[in-house]
């Protein structure tokens, strides 16, 4: 195929190709590279890519492949793709490529791509006489979500779903990109998708409407910098582009008034996936670590939009929130809430959005205390645990929807422990000394009675929950012992032998693949206590073996080994923990967490079994990411601010 560079700009074939190779800012420690390839005889782009560790990942394609991305002008209430009216290109060597546009006798439109040193610009032209009018230009970016979930975390969202520029581009494992107007004008946008189709378009309304006017757009990389005080900058460069993997607010998707879709700019699972409120404090507790991305950028808003949402659309007269859909009965859907209502107004000191909504925030912390229906401390589940019980289309009480946990469960009730202690420190600051008292009590109670009421003396480590017929299922559950030795529901002399048995019992079972993660369980889980009939995972044989590994049966999703590490940090045993966190930074720095949105049963590997082979079905899990929260976790400091309604240091 023929070949020709000069300076940096290339013709390959029949494509214009733009390669820029971005110097290092000094605050960045990085170089980044971005790819955009322009077709030569149509206003398109139809190669759209970046690094920004300036790795090989800018050969691979963002865009939709067969799907144009270029502008369309809306003359006349009508919509058309400029690509398809007739156009003149120029090519300016070696910065800039020109396409003019006619559309009409008199009015054109030109659209200018150029790069130079750390930047690509786009300057958009509407030439004519001052009577010359359109409707409305817009560009269009067809994004492959298969490739990678892109996202936007723009200035601002308003109530109607549209941001506003500047925004940061996320394309996890890719890079993070600054999108802004280079005068600082308005300039809006959407993000629309489908979760059934797999696509996502980003689509900037450009402000342009009589001749004479014009507006450029500029693409450049960003790098977030390290939390203020993070002592190990090594780890940080490892873990600050996979950061924003765990921040993925929604694309519009699917039909708004039904359960089963997601407004636009609501923190999900991905792009094109469910916003989920017992997910959202994995999100708020990434989201409390990150600094300001820009005088405009904040990702503590995103957290305070998905909190109003879920307050204002999501939750039940009772003060039951939904989880996902139109499901009820999970107990971190409240619990998750309540967090992440801390975590926003930790990291912002906005108390005026704290007295507006206390009323929901208590009466969904009160929704969870008359759960306690035996008045042990312990919140009870309304799903039982007992064996051969969870049947579809039910669901668990907690994110492991398809485990059979339930009655007095471990990991929600550690939740619940947290949420209390969060709300008891939201109460202090509005000044309010009895609401305090109340939700401090509470979360005393139930420390009281969590680690009598699940602890195994046969294996010396907690079960996973306590069913109604007074049965300990116990599945050897490091994630549920890490949450409880984390929160400081088990003391620390005690949380470190637990360590060390799990760790024995990996030896015994001959785990070894730790860049993975850790396995949610180490021994199987019956088929009588899990989501039956045909859940992912679901195994035949009573014992579980047969499908150890797959899905919440035993296998391994990324997001929850934060827990296990951050239990080591907080005991005073870090040398193992560092060891694994080191070997997940490894995989996360090759991509090896996602494999793009999948949303089909055994193929994606947001899980998977003990040698890496895909168990899960999002493919893309934003709760993947927050293990890296443990890089900052290492370390007291960090530690004190977090578990600080907790007392845990």
């Amino acid at each position: 195929m023929l070949r020709w560079k000069r300076d940096g700009l290339a013709i390959r074939g029949s494509v214009l190709v733009v390669l820029m190779t971005v110097a290092c800012l000094a605050a960045a420690g990085g170089e980044a590279r971005l790819r955009v390839e322009a077709n030569p005889t149509r206003p398109e782009i139809g190669f759209l890519s970046w690094d920004t560790e300036g790795g090989s990942r800018v050969e691979t394609n963002l865009l939709r492949s067969g799907q144009a991305t270029g502008l369309q002008v809306c003359q006349g209430g009508k919509w058309r793709a400029v690509a398809e009216l007739p156009t003149t290109v120029e090519r300016v060597l070696p910065e800039t490529i020109r396409y003019r546009t006619s559309l009409g006798e008199q009015a054109a439109l030109c659209w200018s791509l150029w790069t130079a040193n750390d930047r690509l610009a786009m300057t958009f032209t509407f030439d004519g006489g001052p009577n010359e009018r359109i409707d409305g230009l817009r560009l269009v970016v067809a994004l492959d979500p298969g490739v990678t979930p892109t996202t936007v975390l723009p200035s601002d969202w308003g109530e109607d779903g549209r941001f506003r520029l500047p925004a940061i581009i996320s394309a996890p494992d890719f890079g993070q990109m600054l999108l802004s107007e280079a005068e600082g004008r308005e300039v809006t946008g959407r993000l629309e998708g489908s979760r059934q189709a797999k696509w996502v378009d980003l689509w900037i309304d450009l402000p342009l409407r009589s001749g004479g006017q014009s507006c450029t757009l500029r693409l450049e990389p960003y790098w977030l910098p390290a939390p203020r005080g993070l002592k190990d900058q090594d780890l940080w460069r490892q873990a600050r582009r996979g950061w924003f993997g765990a921040l993925q607010p929604s694309a519009r998707w699917g039909e708004q008034d039904r359960p089963y879709s997601a407004p636009a700019g609501v923190l999900a699972n991905n792009v094109i996936s469910d916003p989920a409120s017992c997910s959202l404090w994995f999100y708020a507790d990434q989201a409390l670590w990150t600094p300001q991305l820009t005088p405009e950028i904040s990702v503590a808003a995103l957290v305070q939009r998905s909190l109003d949402w879920w307050l204002d659309h999501r939750m039940r007269p009772t003060g039951e929130m939904v989880c996902y859909w139109d499901y009820g009965d999970f107990l971190d859907a409240d619990a998750g809430v309540l967090i992440a209502a801390w975590d926003y107004v930790e990291a912002t000191g906005d108390t005026g959005w704290l007295g507006r909504r206390i009323e929901q925030l208590e009466k969904t912390g009160e929704f969870l205390a008359r759960r306690d229906v035996d008045g042990d401390g312990i919140v009870e589940a309304v799903q039982s645990g007992n064996a051969n019980t969870l049947r579809e289309p039910k669901r668990s009480c907690a994110w492991f929807d398809a485990v059979n946990c339930g009655h007095k469960d471990g990991y929600t009730n550690a939740l619940i422990y947290r949420a209390w202690r969060c709300l008891a420190e939201l109460e202090r600051r509005l000044d309010r000394p009895e609401q305090r008292a109340r939700y401090g009590n509470l979360a005393d109670r139930l420390k009281g009675a969590y680690l009598k009421t699940l602890f195994n003396p046969a294996t010396g480590w907690l079960a996973w929950w306590k069913s109604e017929d007074g049965q300990l299922h116990d599945y050897a559950a490091p994630t549920i012992n890490g949450l409880a030795i984390e929160y400081g529901l088990v003391e620390p002399e005690l949380g470190r032998a637990i360590l060390d048995r799990l760790w024995a019992k990996m030896e015994q079972v001959g785990f070894q693949r730790f860049d993975l993660g850790i396995p949610m369980t180490l021994d199987p889980v019956r088929r009588s206590d899990y989501l039956q009939p045909g859940a992912i995972g679901v195994p035949q044989r009573e014992d579980g073996t047969d499908t150890l590994g797959h899905y919440m049966n035993g296998g391994i999703t990324a997001g929850h080994v934060l827990h296990f590490l951050a239990a080591h940090y907080v005991v005073g045993r870090p040398e193992k923990a560092d060891e694994l966190l080191r070997a997940m930074l490894k995989r996360q720095s090759e991509g090896k967490f996602q494999n793009g949105v999948r949303d089909a049963s055994g193929q994606g590997i947001d899980w998977t079994d003990w040698n890496g082979n895909a168990t899960g079905y999002e493919g893309y899990l934003a709760d993947s990411y927050r293990f890296l929260q443990s890089v900052l976790l290492r370390q007291a400091e960090f530690r004190q601010r977090y578990y600080g309604p907790l007392g845990v240091n």
